[in-house]
C-alpha cells in the first residue's frame, strides 16, 4: 500500500469503509486467533516535564494538579489485583520525569517474581537516556511505549515545543536495547492534515516497531487546545484498519478515548482491526488525579473490557503468545465491580 492508497483507505466511507474494516479484521484473525488481549495499566506518577499542548498533565498546570507518585506498596497492590484476574501483561505509565525511573524499577523484580517470571512488563515513561533504558530492561522490562504523536516536524514542534527527531531517536534507542517497542499517533491535532496523517502510518512502519496505537485527539480543559474540536472517530477507525492490513502482527489497541467520544466505540475499534484493551488498575485516590485526557476521561474497568470484547465477537486472553484456554483466559467470574478502576 503506497502513501496515494493510505490517503484513499483513509478517507473511505460507506461500502468502501465497511470493506476496510471486513479486511483488517480478517488479517487480525488469521493472525492472532486468540483472540484480544487485556493488558492491565497502572499509572506510576502523574508529574510531567514536558509542555505539550493537548495535555492536561503539561508542565505549565502543574500548579493546577494535585500530583502524585504512587510508592513501590502501591503499584504492587495494584498488580496484585491483575494477577487475580489472570492478566498477564503489566503496563506501568506515567509523566516524563527523572524520578519515575526508580520508582517503576524498584517494582519490575517484584512483579515479575509475583508471576514467576510468566508477564509481560510494558513502560511508557517517556524519554529518558540510554543509561535508563537500559536499567529498566535489565530489571525486567520487555516492552517500551514511546508515542510520536505527529510525524509533521513543524506541527510537532508547535505542539510538543521539542524536535520530532528527539523522540525518534528515542524510540531506535529502545530498539537497540532489545525492547519490544510501541509508538503511536494522534488524529485530529490542528494543522494537522490527511497527508500528514498518511505520513504518521508510513513513519511507525519505517521505525519497525512491535505496537501502533491511533488516538483521537480529546481538548482539555486548562490547555492551549482546549477550544478545538475532537478528532475523528471515522478517521482513527480507517488508520487502525489501514495499519492492520499493512502490519498483521502488530499489537494496536482499541483505546479509551474512543468510548470517551462515542459510546461504543472500543467494540468499532476491535471491529476495525484492533486487538488489545488496557484496564485501569491505578488506585481510585490516584486514578481520578491522572488527566492523561483531562479530569473527565473515560476509565476502562474489566467488566466493560470482558462487554467490549463479548461485543464484538471476540474473547479475551491474558497473552496473545500462548493459547486463549485455560489459564491463559480473562476469568470471567470475577466480581467486576470490587475491582478499582
Amino acid at each position: 500500500m503506497n502513501k496515494d492508497e493510505i490517503i484513499q483507505f483513509l478517507t473511505a466511507d460507506g461500502e468502501e469503509q465497511q470493506m476496510l474494516y471486513e479486511t483488517a479484521r480478517g488479517v487480525r484473525d488469521k493472525q492472532f486467533p486468540e483472540g484480544v488481549c487485556i493488558r492491565g495499566v497502572v499509572e506510576v506518577c502523574n508529574l510531567c516535564l514536558c509542555n505539550c499542548d493537548y495535555c492536561p498533565m503539561r508542565r505549565d498546570n502543574l500548579k493546577n494538579n494535585s500530583l502524585f507518585t504512587l510508592n513501590e506498596e502501591g503499584i504492587l497492590g495494584a498488580v496484585e489485583q491483575m494477577t487475580d484476574c489472570g492478566i498477564r501483561t503489566v503496563f506501568l505509565q506515567g509523566g516524563e520525569n527523572p524520578a519515575n525511573t526508580r520508582v517503576a524499577g524498584g517494582a519490575i523484580r517484584k512483579i515479575r517474581s509475583m508471576y514467576r517470571d510468566e508477564v509481560n512488563i510494558i513502560l511508557n515513561l517517556g524519554v529518558k537516556t540510554a543509561a535508563e533504558y537500559a536499567y529498566l530492561y535489565e530489571q525486567g522490562a520487555n516492552g517500551y511505549i514511546l508515542k510520536f504523536e505527529t510525524s509533521d516536524p513543524i506541527n510537532h514542534e508547535r505542539l510538543r515545543h521539542e524536535a520530532l527527531d528527539k523522540r525518534i531517536e528515542a524510540i531506535q534507542l529502545l530498539l537497540e536495547t532489545g525492547y519490544e517497542v510501541g509508538t503511536g499517533m494522534i488524529i485530529g491535532l490542528p494543522g494537522q492534515t490527511i497527508d500528514s496523517i498518511a505520513d504518521d502510518i508510513l513513519l511507525a512502519k519505517s521505525l519497525k516497531v512491535h505496537m501502533c496505537s491511533v488516538s483521537p485527539f480529546l481538548p482539555a480543559a486548562h490547555t492551549p487546545l482546549e477550544r478545538y474540536s475532537s478528532g475523528s472517530i471515522d478517521l482513527s477507525l480507517n488508520a487502525i484498519s489501514i495499519m492492520r492490513i499493512l502490519h498483521p502482527e502488530w499489537l494496536i489497541p482499541s483505546v479509551s478515548a474512543l468510548e470517551k467520544i462515542r459510546i461504543g466505540g472500543q467494540i468499532a475499534g476491535l471491529n476495525a482491526g484492533a486487538n488489545v484493551i488496557t484496564v485501569n488498575y491505578t488506585p481510585k485516590q490516584e486514578s481520578g488525579k491522572y488527566h492523561i485526557y483531562g479530569e473527565n476521561r473515560f476509565v476502562v474497568t474489566l467488566g466493560h473490557a470482558l462487554q467490549t470484547i463479548a461485543g464484538a465477537g471476540l474473547q479475551a486472553a491474558a497473552d496473545l503468545r500462548k493459547p486463549a484456554a485455560g489459564p491463559n483466559a480473562i476469568s470471567k467470574e470475577t466480581n467486576h465491580e470490587s475491582i478499582p478502576s
